[in-house]
């Protein structure tokens, strides 16, 4: 039995915090700020979207982006940044993912991704039912998921990829409004949609509350919010053997690096290059009242990046890209175009008026994989780089760790999602 300390209250973290804890480890989870799910996992698109990711880097999107970039109500925004220790990192990670803007490239990680997320499927399962997270609880659902595709050559490209008898089904727009009626109140008639059933749908923070008031409840937990780290303790052989906040020294057996975007400048304090981005993301939370005509299913805009998520009695949207550093202050042109767009494809869906509006960074890495296990210093490992799937991954991503953690080997193949392959 090691102690272990976690560094990151977000999903990412806490999922590990548990897996380590089901392992036999003590584990002490150690939080920045004062309250559990603060950044990225605070108000995210809410989608368990197992069987939906594909990267962002693929052929042909360079040139989509250059159109986005023109569109003042596209889903990219890139700002140059002026700050040296930013702006060296913007370029650099952009020059990766334009290196990973192959065809190839996308679909080898492609394969990878569908493993990790069919394997965190069956560990969400089992955290939930050995953790006793109730659906109502985490506002969990399975109403499947319906990607709706506007340009008809797009849709007809990917509808002929589609397998019969497999998980995904082609629909024209009829059968999208037959399946999803809220699509038919929409403004503009849609090419078509692919829906994949069994893919899910929860409250991000409210999970991350509820699986904390369960790791309080272990004994060999401990949490400590509101504490900042600021580097780590190395023995003689420079192995790392805890890590230094604020207060004080906190020794350590081993020390998992699950703080999102912070784990770069942290892990760069010893030498340790993490290549992540933030990549800021928007989104509404808006309430839903009698009279209103939410989607039940779990939507994707494929064109313009928009997720839509009922949520309990909020309908959740989520969105955008926008390269700017990590500034995460809320852009008043941005929210007025979502809210433009969600207007218009889901007009009667929920009280916009009254929606709270919210940006995060997801600390993504230019293949769109995750970076899970050795770090290469003895000690300390890795389970960063999530970018837009943190709550999606997460699950199967701490077992891997908690595994290898405990000597065990990784459940899944890290081809791809090492650091080395980063």
């Amino acid at each position: 039995m090691k102690h272990c300390v976690v560094i990151g209250g977000g999903v990412v973290g806490l999922t590990t915090a548990w897996a380590l804890l089901e392992r036999g480890h003590r584990v002490t989870l150690v939080e920045r700020d004062a309250a559990v799910a603060a950044g990225a996992s605070h108000a995210n698109g809410g989608q368990l979207s197992y069987r939906y990711v594909s990267p962002l880097a693929d052929a042909g999107v360079p040139l989509k982006a250059l159109r986005w970039l023109l569109d003042p109500d596209g889903p990219l925004r890139f700002k140059p940044l002026a700050t040296p220790g930013w702006r060296l990192a913007q370029w650099h990670w952009l020059l990766d993912f334009l290196r990973a803007c192959r065809g190839p490239v996308n679909r080898r990680m492609t394969e990878r991704l569908l493993a990790l997320g069919a394997y965190s499927q069956t560990s969400f399962a089992q955290l939930q039912a050995a953790a006793g997270l109730s659906a109502e609880r985490i506002a969990l659902r399975a109403p499947g998921k319906l990607v709706v595709y506007r340009k008809p050559e797009e849709f007809a490209r990917v509808a002929a990829r589609v397998q019969a008898g497999g998980p995904e089904r082609a629909l024209s727009f009829a059968e999208c409004v037959a399946l999803e009626p809220a699509l038919g109140d929409g403004e503009t008639a849609l090419a078509g949609g692919i829906f994949t059933e069994g893919e899910a749908v929860a409250d991000c923070h409210a999970f991350c509350a509820a699986l904390y008031e369960r790791l309080q409840q272990h004994g060999g937990f401990r949490g400590r919010l509101a504490a900042t780290v600021r580097g780590f303790v190395r023995d003689a052989g420079g192995a790392v053997r805890g890590v230094q906040l604020t207060e004080g020294e906190l020794a350590a057996d081993a020390v998992v690096l699950a703080a999102g975007l912070q784990s770069r400048a942290l892990a760069s304090g010893i030498g340790v290059h993490l290549p992540l981005y933030p990549l800021k993301g928007y989104s509404l939370t808006a309430p839903i009242s009698a009279g209103h005509r939410p989607p039940e299913v779990s939507v994707t805009d494929f064109e313009r990046k928009i997720l839509y998520a009922r949520i309990g009695h909020e309908l959740r949207v989520a969105a955008m890209v926008d390269l700017v550093g990590d500034d995460t202050r809320l852009d008043p042109l941005r929210l007025a175009s979502l809210q433009r767009s969600v207007r218009a494809t889901f007009p009667t869906a929920a009280d916009y008026d009254r929606a709270t509006p919210w940006a995060g960074l997801r600390p993504a890495t230019p293949s769109g994989a995750p970076i899970v296990g050795e770090s290469g210093v003895p000690g300390l490992w890795l389970n960063v780089g999530h970018g837009a799937l943190g709550f999606t991954f997460s699950f199967a991503t701490a077992n891997i760790v908690a595994e290898q953690l405990s000597g065990q080997t990784s459940p899944l193949p890290l081809d791809g999602l090492s650091l080395a392959a980063a």
